[in-house]
């Protein structure tokens, strides 16, 4: 590349790293990704997540539901943020 130009690839990264998209993009990923990442069970009655200031906010009306995810709070952390490749989520809040 000639001075001073940049690839598309590293120009849209830059954009993406200094916008405000892209915590509502990565929890669209999160979102997108969730069936996968948990299963099909537990992905069928978990009704809404939301990533806010870095927290994983999981929403559910089951109680033994709400109870097995919140043992799991260390894992789901950990599958999460390998899935977005980077450490994203610090903590999850099961509602």
């Amino acid at each position: 590349m000639r001075y001073g130009m940049t690839s598309m690839e590293d120009a849209l990264r830059d954009f993406m790293s200094k916008s405000r998209l892209k915590p509502r993009l990565t929890e669209v990923r999160i979102q997108e990704n969730w069936e996968q990442l948990m299963g099909k069970t537990i992905s069928r009655y978990t009704e809404n997540i939301q990533l806010i200031d870095n927290k994983l906010h999981i929403t559910t009306t089951v109680a033994p539901l709400k109870q097995e995810l919140s043992y799991s709070k260390d894992r789901i952390i950990k599958l999460v943020n390998e899935m977005l490749g980077e450490a994203v989520v610090r903590e999850v809040i099961i509602r």
